[in-house]
This record gives C-alpha cells, sequence and structure tokens, in this order.
C-alpha cells in the first residue's frame, strides 16, 4: 500500500465521497485506483513532453497558441487533483508538507506565478518558471512501489555517504589550495574556489581542460589526485548497493531448501507441509 500507514493520509471521513475517492487516489489494489494512477501517469508524461518539444524555437514560434492552451489544461488538471488529495486526507496541512506535498505544488506553481510577471523583460524568468514544470515528472516516483525500496537504501545509507561526501570536500580543499600555491594565478589557478573547481573536475575524471598545471610539480599533484579519484570514486556507489541489497533480501519472501520427495521442487515457505506444485506432503522443516 502507498504511504497509508502515515496519520496524514488517514480518510477524512469514514464514508461518503470523501472515503471513495481517497481510495482511488492513494491505493493502487483494486481497478478504479490502478486506472486513476495510470491516467495520471500519462498525463504527466504528456506534459513533460510539451515542454521540452515547447523549447525548441521553431516549433514554439509556429505553435506557441497550441502549446500554451495545452500547459494549462494541464495545469488545470494537476490543480485539481492536488485540491483533491488535500480534501480527502484527514491533515492536509501535515500532507502540503510533506515530499510528495511540495512536488505536487510545485507541479502548479510556476503556471500561476508566469502571470505575475508581465513585460517584455521578464521573459527570462518566465522561461525559468516553464523549466521549473519539470518537477512534474517527479510525481512518477510515488506512482512506482519499487521506488520505496530504492529511497529506503539511499536513507539508511546517508551517514556512509555523508562521511564520504565530507572526505572528499577536504581532499578539494587541499589539493585547490595546494595547487593556487604551487601553480599560481599566471598558470590559470586565479584563486583556491577557481582550484577547488579543477580539483572536483581532476578527481571525477573528467578533464575539461579549461585549466591545466604547467610546472611539474603540479602535474605531479595533478597525477596523484586523478590516482585517488580512480580509488574513490566507486565508494558511494558500493555503499549504496550494499545497502539496497540488504533491503531487497529483508523484503524478499523466506524460503527453504526442502525438496519435494515427489517433484523435486525447492523454495517453499518455511511453514508449509505439502508442496506448491503436486501437493505431495514435504519433509519435517529443519529446526
Amino acid at each position: 500500500m502507498r504511504l497509508l500507514s502515515n496519520p496524514q493520509l488517514n480518510p477524512a471521513r469514514e464514508t461518503g465521497w470523501r472515503k471513495r475517492w481517497f481510495d482511488i487516489i492513494y491505493r493502487h489494489d483494486d481497478v478504479p485506483s490502478r486506472n486513476f494512477d495510470l491516467l495520471l501517469v500519462v498525463a504527466i508524461i504528456a506534459s513533460v513532453v510539451v515542454i521540452m518539444v515547447d523549447s525548441v524555437q521553431h516549433i514554439h514560434q509556429r505553435y506557441a497558441n497550441w502549446f500554451y492552451v495545452v500547459e494549462w489544461a494541464f495545469t488545470v488538471v494537476f490543480t485539481a487533483e492536488y485540491l483533491l488529495r488535500l480534501m480527502v486526507v484527514r491533515r492536509p496541512l501535515r500532507y502540503a508538507l510533506s515530499i510528495w506535498g511540495v512536488i505536487d505544488l510545485l507541479s502548479i506553481l510556476p503556471s500561476y506565478l508566469s502571470l505575475l510577471i508581465p513585460g517584455a523583460q521578464s521573459l527570462l524568468v518566465v522561461r525559468v518558471l516553464r523549466i521549473l514544470r519539470l518537477f512534474r515528472i517527479l510525481k512518477l516516483t510515488q506512482y512506482v512501489e519499487e521506488s520505496g525500496v530504492l529511497m529506503g537504501a539511499l536513507w539508511r545509507s546517508r551517514r556512509k555517504v555523508l562521511v564520504f561526501v565530507s572526505t572528499v570536500l577536504t581532499l578539494v580543499v587541499i589539493f585547490g589550495a595546494l595547487m593556487y600555491v604551487v601553480e599560481g594565478p599566471e598558470n590559470g589557478f586565479t584563486s583556491i574556489p577557481t582550484s577547488m573547481y579543477w580539483a572536483i573536475v581532476t578527481m571525477a575524471t573528467v578533464g575539461f581542460g579549461d585549466i591545466a598545471p604547467q610546472t611539474t610539480l603540479g602535474r605531479a599533484i595533478t597525477s596523484l589526485l586523478i590516482l585517488i579519484g580512480y580509488s574513490i570514486i566507486a565508494v558511494p556507489t558500493g555503499i549504496y548497493t550494499a545497502e539496497l541489497a540488504a533491503g531487497l533480501r529483508d523484503a524478499s519472501p523466506q524460503h527453504d531448501r526442502r525438496g519435494c520427495p515427489e517433484c523435486g521442487l525447492e523454495g517453499h515457505e518455511p511453514t508449509a507441509l505439502h508442496c506448491r506444485h503436486c501437493g505431495h506432503a514435504l519433509p519435517a522443516p529443519m529446526p
């Protein structure tokens, strides 16, 4: 079930239309709720596609009016969905301040804010607000049940990842300051922040080439930093993978290896008495 254990996601009424719409919006174990999720997913993807296509200048110049109408149609749909979510829960303010409530608000707010910014001088700001509508694609994650497993693994590994990030930032500061002293402004290392940018690019093995060491000592330090980058760049991936594997192992049902004497099938539930394939009696489970 999708987040039904949270107290703010209990229905506002035990009977009536609010209870019915709560089941449709927040559950996904019956046909109406699944159809509701499917329609929303299609609307989200379609709206994001419209935003991306509208960013192509020659298409926008030709179909600007159509894009405007379609965009506002999506905005009205998502606004109605957001208001309906607030109306059917017991504690609407807590839902509005939750991560999903904020994402829902961000998906519709830029359209209304663009109405408050008139004038040609504000076109750049309006363009930014239009791009912010791409937050709608984040709404897709609440319709994917497996996203809870991914987010749970990320949350459990947050402290280890934080320690890793702190270590990387420490190395960036040290090597950035060192290269600022060794190379100096004449070789492009005009300040410690600029040198830190170079250290990040080097450690990530991106190598843009806009800043490069010129001295022998600077190149030696660069070689050392590249080796360090190769050594530690896989650390957060390993941390997250371990937590994800542990989460999947805990979420999967436990099976034993008792084989059926009749058909040889293994992987039954620990409390099973008969084979799920042929129905033959299984051996007693191991203590």
